[in-house]
């Protein structure tokens, strides 16, 4: 995109009162920001906008609009607008979807199947171990995961996910900024392995208003949310119940009855939410909407041309499991045990990755190696792969084939 046209998305979010529905309202009218900008007045009118409104499209704020595209020459930044193609699909699927994104990092993260973590922001010992087990052996299975940087669960969940894989974070500031600051380091390494991804301008600082903003962008991004530890008042059920107004699923991992910070996720399921006690439960739960996604935007060279495997059966009931089975710990957890569907009939591309495996435990780097698809399209396959259960996913990020 040229500036002058970025430079007409950036006026329009910089005139106060054009939200994202207004602004939607306007590209559906004039069919492009720039168009809007040029409309006349009375046509302007015709669709709500006040004198003030039409003032500020006339004399927008120039040293903001400089400084947005200052940022965007930098190494590693770009601004998103909901009309390009890079601009995560299920995000704009919603009214109300941040008319630009400002992504420092790699923006193909956010087309990519995510899961949002979230929780305490003064979590137990208990509850950062579980987070950041949950996040790791999820991320290695080539799921994204996505919170906002905030202390506590947040932090674990992106720690967890960078020791295995690939995190976003959806900030409540602008790109250049940090919040807060003690995640500088963090948030950096973030920046640098995956994305970090803002609704707002550069410059902009922390705002109560903005969390509410981000927490809808982080389960808008997502194809569910997981809610580890929470009290009842936390932000993170915010983040919960955009989710499930957004169609997104919901998870809680339940905790002690005596354990404040575990009743937040006791009334998320009591509302709906799903009990997750295993990350095998969560995988089980997450397959159908992973599979459509997963066939929906492979590449042509890497689409299975048969069905996805029936749903994995539902886990026995509590009472018929051991206790390590019903600890919270992904350690106890890591999907074992499923039937292995046969081969035939997968995508000759699939059935290319599994016979380059051979009969040893092998890392992603390898495949990519050995078949020469790119390494997103193996990871993707690995996933579908897992969920059909034709492979399993060993200590250390390493793949092998199950038997069958």
């Amino acid at each position: 995109m040229d500036e002058t046209d970025l430079s007409a998305w950036l006026t329009l979010v910089l005139t106060p009162g054009l939200g994202p529905r207004r602004i939607a309202k306007l590209l559906a009218a004039f069919g492009s920001a720039a168009a809007a900008c040029a409309a006349s007045p009375s046509a302007l009118r015709s669709l709500g906008l006040s004198e003030p409104m039409l003032e500020a499209l006339r004399a927008p704020d120039r040293t903001a609009i400089s400084a947005s595209l200052r940022w965007a020459e930098q190494a590693g930044a770009h601004i998103l607008t909901l009309a390009d193609p890079a601009y995560p699909p299920r995000l704009a699927e919603l009214p109300s979807a941040p008319p630009l994104l400002f992504v420092r990092g790699d923006p193909a993260l956010l087309r990519e199947p995510q899961l949002a973590i979230v929780g305490s922001r003064n979590p137990t010992a208990g509850g950062v171990q579980t987070t950041r087990a949950f996040a790791a052996h999820l991320a290695g299975l080539g799921l994204v995961i996505t919170s906002g940087l905030a202390l506590g669960v947040d932090a674990a969940a992106h720690l967890g996910a960078l020791e295995s894989g690939r995190t976003i974070a959806v900030l409540g500031t602008g790109p250049d900024r940090v919040y807060p600051a003690a995640h500088r380091e963090l948030a950096h390494r973030i920046g640098s392995e995956g994305a970090l991804v803002s609704e707002f301008l550069p410059g902009v600082g922390p705002q109560a208003s903005h969390f509410p903003r981000r927490n809808r962008t982080i389960s808008g991004l997502s194809l569910g949310t997981l809610v580890t530890e929470a009290a009842p008042r936390s932000g993170s059920l915010i983040t919960a119940r955009y989710a499930a107004e957004q169609g997104r699923e919901v998870f809680a991992i339940p905790g002690s009855i005596h354990n404040p910070l575990a009743r937040g996720c006791h009334a998320l399921i009591r509302e709906g939410a799903k009990l997750i006690d295993s990350v095998d439960q969560l995988l089980e739960e997450l397959a159908p909407q992973l599979e459509a996604y997963l066939l929906q935007s492979a590449q042509p060279a890497v689409q299975p041309a048969v069905q996805p495997s029936p749903r994995p059966a539902a886990a026995s009931p509590p009472e018929q499991r051991d206790e390590a089975e019903q600890s919270s710990s992904p350690s106890s957890a890591t999907p074992t045990g499923r039937a292995s569907p046969t081969t035939a009939g997968l995508d000759p591309d699939y059935g290319r990755l599994l016979d380059s495996m051979g009969q040893d435990p092998v890392a992603p780097d390898e495949l990519v190696a050995r078949t020469g698809f790119s390494a997103q399209a193996v990871s993707s396959m690995l996933l579908l792969l897992e969920l059909q259960g034709h492979v399993s996913c060993l200590a250390g990020g390493r793949y092998c084939r199950q038997p069958g």
